[in-house]
């Protein structure tokens, strides 16, 4: 009997041990590091890459840089959709891959692999299409008018036949994940934003302008703002057949077969059972920062009433740039903002992934764990981040824009994101953790409650009712972030997560 307790212990420990894939025999943060650390340089270079367009756009003539800025920056959204539509998907075969992983099933992981990678190209054909055609709705929407407008559409379209590619990119990289493989969609990160950098640089006829020095383009391409949309584009048909390569070969206990291709309708019933909840979780959140688009085009639009009713009352003419630059400073805070997402999303990712995993293998206490190490982690380094927003907002606002109107403006907003990134950091790892342990519809509650509950109307009582303008919109939106950071966060000890079935 004295024996019988130390093989039971032994026996419970081996049972709770992930059974296969990158992560078998690592300790906690070791796992951490292998899953977070090449998600990180992938964010970083996509964060980098999202710069450059706008420093490119900057460096477009001066006669368009304001509307430019504008029509990129809305667009900049249309990227954020594309995200959301694929990780609908992404997330679904992620998730079950995950527990698969775990438990040491490599069958039913290379059939979620397969199911989810089938349905992504047709998919990103279908988020193409629609792309394409709203484009002009959007920015109707957001009020853009003019030049503003046609950068927007143009970005768009251009965009937009690349979708199919994207779609295999980004899913494959999630179910990557979710075997905690994530050095390859690293290493294919590097090689999309060179191509990205690249093309957007020679297409576009931008100059380069850093502080102090001008790389001027003397190629003779000048496409503008579509320009740098197909530099975006052929960077993710790249990235679309480099991850095909990828997964044909496979990585340790998982492969995409071609057999597994086609459809298996219980497990397309699976992914998709996982996914929509995920992909509606999205659409809720960027219809309600569509919407904090149309709000901060209404302020454009008062500005632009305000400045006619003065110029009637003195007989002068309206100054022709009332209005502009509001939608171009947003999005300037918001790049800068995604720096900060960087370590908050790699360490996020690890969270999902290892939770998933832990629960696939029977151990609720290191995923409990898991997640509250990851969650600690990220709240040192976004508050470190949220510092230097606060410190260092005028010489960011130099990088990307020395425009009059950016300079006003942009500097205050990320002194108020700043205040705020600790609660950002609970919100995306808890958030990430959730989703990859399949407790998608709780996350879609959660965040469809903050962001038309809190978000929109937070953003319009700051912005257009106490009328603070794009300051007051940015009070409204980084104090929901707190909100959802407390509600994502009471969902987790609540522990409903724990008996998700995928």
């Amino acid at each position: 009997m004295a024996e019988a307790a130390p093989q039971a212990e032994e026996a419970a420990e081996e049972q709770g041990r992930i059974r296969s894939g990158a992560l078998v025999g690592r300790s906690l943060p070791a796992a951490i590091l292998i899953v977070g650390l090449p998600v990180l340089l992938q964010q970083l270079l996509g964060a980098c890459v999202g710069l450059v367009d706008k420093m490119l756009a900057g460096g477009l003539p001066q006669d368009i840089v304001v509307s430019a800025m504008d029509g990129l920056g809305v667009g900049s959204y249309v990227g954020w959709f594309i995200g959301i539509a694929m990780g609908g998907l992404g997330i679904g075969g992620q998730a079950i891959i995950a527990r698969a992983i775990g438990r040491g099933d490599r069958g039913e992981a290379e059939r979620a692999l397969g199911q989810a990678i089938a349905l992504s190209f047709g998919w990103g054909c279908l988020v193409g299409i629609a792309a394409w055609v709203l484009s002009p709705a959007m920015a109707a929407l957001c009020e853009l008018r003019g030049d503003a407008a046609g950068h927007l559409v143009a970005y768009v379209r251009v965009l937009s036949l690349s979708m199919p590619f994207c779609g295999l990119m980004m899913v494959g990289a999630m179910c990557l994940t979710g075997a905690g493989e994530t050095v390859r969609p690293a290493v294919i990160a590097v090689v999309v934003n060179a191509f990205n950098v690249v093309f957007s640089w020679v297409l576009s006829g931008a100059d380069f302008r850093l502080p102090g020095l001008v790389i001027e383009n003397t190629l003779g391409v000048d496409l503008g703002v579509a320009g740098i949309a197909a530099g975006t584009a052929i960077g993710y048909f790249v990235g679309g057949v480099l991850t095909l390569v990828v997964l044909v070969r496979g990585v340790r206990d998982l492969a995409l077969r071609i057999d597994f291709m086609r459809p298996i309708r219980s497990m397309i019933g699976r992914v998709v059972r996982i996914g929509v909840p995920n992909f509606l979780e999205g659409v809720s959140m960027w219809t309600a920062n569509l919407g904090v688009l149309a709000i901060i085009g209404m302020i454009a639009g008062r500005e632009v009433q305000s400045a006619i009713t003065a110029a009637t009352g003195s007989g002068s003419l309206a100054e022709p740039t009332a209005g502009e630059g509001l939608a171009g400073a947003h999005i300037i805070a918001v790049q800068w903002e995604s720096f900060s997402f960087l370590p908050g999303f790699a360490i996020g990712t690890a969270a999902a992934a290892l939770a998933g995993q832990y629960l696939g293998a029977g151990n609720l206490r290191m995923a409990r764990r898991a997640v509250f190490v990851c969650t600690g982690l990220a709240i040192a380094l976004m508050g470190t981040l949220g510092v230097l927003f606060m410190l260092l907002g005028t010489p960011l606002t130099e990088l990307i824009s020395s425009q009059p109107r950016h300079m006003a403006l942009v500097p205050e907003l990320l002194f108020i994101c700043g205040t705020t990134q600790i609660f950002f950091a609970v919100s995306m790892v808890v958030r990430q953790a959730l989703r990859g342990v399949g407790d998608t519809v709780w996350t879609f509650t959660i965040t469809t409650v903050s962001c038309y509950g809190v978000r929109l109307p937070a953003a319009w009582f700051f912005g257009i009712v106490l009328d603070y303008g794009l300051v007051g919109v940015w009070i409204g939106l980084c104090g929901e972030i707190a909100v959802r950071a407390g509600l994502f966060l009471s969902r987790f000890l609540h522990g409903g997560w724990a008996l998700k079935r995928v």
